[in-house]
């Protein structure tokens, strides 16, 4: 198994990416650590993952309770060896509609948790470790409505390289997973009617050069790699999952 007996913690690891790349490191022998904000959905996520899997509530927005989670996984399991800061949510809204709670809202949680959530990791992280964070390829194109969560997403792809480069010498690895269109839920949270969902997701398949939303597993073994010794010679990088879209 290519986590035997490492500890990983993952943040928005209740439902999507984050719970089946949390079932999938389980699978490959690491503790598995949840982090996630709703209670209901972290009671089936522990149901899912098994009752060797810990988790955890915590609002990432506030560093004091990632400081808690950050304890807690310590006191439990010793050190982490794995981070996948996967958590993110984003509103759609026109240029002119975005309101500074808005923003402001989708960089606490999108950028400024991603930030501490490494950071207070980061003592505990045992040397050659590894940090995996969910990027968006979204990053590298112009989205009419999306402005604001594009740029979040630019902004965690340039923390990749400049907290790549601070434990570098450490052997701590920091990589990007960069998915694409992906049947999640995070769609449905992004605030438009159903109606405009279901034609943005026509529009996105048609562009997708192998027309289809990828699968939360693709990702999810994309991670898996970034986050295992096969990518024991890749950091700074920024792995696309997105079926072509931004590639081709």
């Amino acid at each position: 198994m290519k986590l035997a007996n490492k500890v990983a913690l993952i943040t928005g690891g209740t439902s999507g990416i984050g719970l089946e790349t949390a079932k999938l490191f389980r699978d490959e022998g690491a503790k598995v650590v949840v982090i996630g904000t709703n209670e209901e959905r972290l009671r089936e996520a522990q149901h899912v993952l098994g009752e060797n899997a810990m988790t955890l509530r915590a609002d990432l927005r506030d560093p004091s309770q990632i400081d808690k989670a950050v304890a807690e996984v310590v006191e439990t399991h010793g050190a982490i060896d794995i981070v996948f800061a996967n958590a993110g949510a984003g509103t759609a809204a026109p240029l002119e509609a975005v309101t500074p709670q808005q923003f402001d809202e989708q960089f606490a949680l999108n950028v400024s948790g991603l930030f501490f959530t490494i950071q207070k990791s980061a003592p505990h992280l045992r040397d050659g470790g590894s940090i995996v964070v969910t990027t968006s390829f979204l990053n590298t194109v112009g989205t009419p409505g999306l402005s604001v969560l594009s740029a979040t997403k630019a902004a965690v792809r340039s923390l990749v390289r400049s907290i790549g480069a601070e434990l570098a010498p450490r052997g701590i690895r920091v990589n990007a997973v960069s998915p694409g269109p992906i049947a999640t839920p995070f769609a449905t949270k992004l605030g438009l009617p159903e109606e405009d969902l279901r034609k943005s997701g026509e529009a996105l398949v048609a562009a997708v050069p192998l027309k289809r939303f990828g699968d939360a597993v693709e990702v999810a073994k994309a991670a898996l790699f970034l986050a295992s010794d096969d990518a024991s010679y890749v950091t700074g990088a920024e792995l696309v999952v997105d079926g072509g879209l931004s590639q081709i």
